[in-house]
């Protein structure tokens, strides 16, 4: 989906380690600047599924890394349906509501996910430009069950034989998995339209530079 002239891409699959390898090594190859681009958890009841973030900040338990003013300013612009707020980082699955109102208390923010604090971090460290666009894609009151929370591959597809064995072991958990199934196709939906509003370079303004784009 993000995929375009000038941007490079790799994938998280909420894998910390093996995504921040990747985002070094892009660096190491020219990226001069860095995108956290996918979907997020809903921190408060305000967010629905779809509703799209473009981070202020993102926090985590290291701190708070601060995103790229004029690049954020213009993601904002191209976007007018998008909420400028703080995004909050985690290393696991923020899977139930209690969880994600107490993260919420804790940190401020409103969204989380498991990869912008990596690509902050490490765009922090080496003086790049970050930003950060997500879609919420299961809102505060949805409870994520255990098939989608390993749902995903390393390079970010979908691993259908784990899902089917988390079914096989706790059946009860697939009406909440069709939930989060049809509360993530509207966030794919919303990332979509974000990114044809966003042209080529996802709004990045120095078109000399090459654009790393991380989800």
């Amino acid at each position: 989906m993000a995929a375009g002239p000038g941007v490079r891409t790799v994938a998280g699959g909420g894998r910390s380690i093996a995504l921040a390898s990747a985002i070094e090594r892009e660096v190491a190859a020219g990226a001069k600047a860095i995108i956290s681009f996918g979907v997020a958890g809903a921190l408060t009841p305000a967010l629905g599924p779809g509703s799209l973030i473009v981070a202020s900040a993102v926090v985590c338990t290291a701190g708070s890394y601060p995103v790229h003013a004029e690049w954020t300013s213009a993601l904002l612009r191209r976007l007018p349906n998008a909420i400028s707020a703080e995004l909050a980082g985690s290393d696991t699955v923020v899977a139930d509501p209690i969880g994600k109102a107490r993260l919420h208390a804790q940190s401020g923010a409103i969204a989380v996910d498991m990869e912008s604090h990596i690509a902050a971090s490490i765009a922090a460290e080496h003086g790049l430009p970050f930003a950060a666009l997500r879609a919420i894609a299961d809102p505060l009151a949805r409870t994520v069950p255990p098939a989608a929370a390993i749902a995903l591959r390393a390079e970010g597809g979908i691993d259908m034989l784990a899902v089917l064995r988390s079914l096989a072991h706790t059946p009860r958990q697939f009406p909440l998995l069709l939930r989060i199934a049809f509360d993530a196709r509207k966030a794919l939906g919303a990332l979509a339209r974000g990114r044809r509003l966003l042209g080529d370079r996802l709004g990045y303004a120095d078109f000399d530079e090459l654009l790393l784009h991380v989800i």
